[in-house]
């Protein structure tokens, strides 16, 4: 089996999991529980990120 060497774009805070189901802690009326959606707000749910231009080595990278 080949072994895949090309790199993702997998978004660095949510895996590659863009959008999640949580409990709000509340239940039903049948008794399940209920959730609420969340997507990944790095991502906006899409899972990837644009790749990075490269820098040179040593200069500044200000945010």
């Amino acid at each position: 089996m080949p072994e895949n060497t090309a790199r993702t774009r997998r978004c660095r805070d949510c895996d590659g999991f863009p959008t999640v189901a949580i409990t709000t802690g509340r239940r039903n009326r049948d008794g399940s529980r209920n959730t609420t959606a969340v997507t990944c707000r790095a991502c906006h749910g899409t899972g990837t990120m644009p790749l990075r231009s490269r820098t040179p080595a040593g200069a500044e990278v200000t945010a």
